[in-house]
């Protein structure tokens, strides 16, 4: 494992849940966050909790909805004149679980790629090249075991989309000092997992944070379990 510290992570959707833990536990490496939310407003806990580590600390919001509030997004990074070294993609969205599953429209399937796939393709192009002149960088894009539930498909569909996307980028990261990979948090407590799920939020630490500190030649283009890597 590699040390972190006075390196810079943006960890999108950090105003809370999974993204917020990520962010605690890379400021317990040393780690510099970049926190992300959709509004300053909903920032303000995670900014609160980081406070206790002796890192540096920075707020970005906007939506992902749209190509038009993701540019805005790295806009205000770009702004920070600061390099990204690692990029946690984490922020989603499910539309409403459906028992007649036949009736997902395509507005819901739209919103769900746009959300979940397309946002993280626009901050992959924009931070990746970087990372490769800066011979460093670290993306950990978020999926999901979810299977045979047609009734949350456009969700579970954008979520398998994550996957190819990793794995086509990640060839070409190949002979590079940057590392791909994608991370499977497990069925957790969270506004989105709902409350009766598996394992609480906290327990996606430490291990959804192996992808993020891999060495330079390290694994590639695959998932990390996070419960499993603890």
């Amino acid at each position: 494992m590699i040390d972190i510290k006075g390196k810079n992570a943006l960890i999108t959707g950090s105003s809370r849940g999974i993204g917020q833990q990520i962010a605690i536990g890379l400021a317990e490496k040393g780690c510099n966050i970049i926190v992300h939310g959709r509004t300053v407003e909903n920032c303000l806990k995670t900014l609160e909790l980081l406070k206790r580590y002796d890192i540096k600390i920075y707020c970005v919001w906007g939506e992902l909805s749209s190509e038009e509030s993701v540019n805005q997004i790295i806009k205000q990074v770009n702004d920070l004149n600061i390099s990204i070294d690692i990029l946690y993609n984490n922020a989603g969205m499910m539309t409403a679980y459906k028992d007649n599953y036949w009736q997902h429209t395509w507005e819901e399937l739209s919103q769900s790629m746009k959300i979940n796939v397309f946002s993280i393709y626009s901050l992959c192009a924009a931070f990746i090249p970087k990372m490769i002149e800066n011979d460093f960088g670290r993306v950990i894009n978020l999926i999901s075991g979810i299977k045979d539930q047609p009734e949350l498909l456009p969700y579970s569909i954008s979520k398998w989309a994550i996957v190819k996307l990793t794995e086509d980028i990640a060839i070409k990261l190949e002979g590079t000092s940057v590392r791909i990979n994608n991370l499977d948090p497990s069925w957790l407590v969270t506004d989105l997992g709902g409350q009766h799920a598996d394992n609480p939020v906290e327990a996606v630490l430490p291990g959804a944070l192996a992808p993020a500190l891999l060495e330079n030649k390290g694994i590639n283009g695959k998932t990390f379990f996070a419960i499993k890597d603890k």
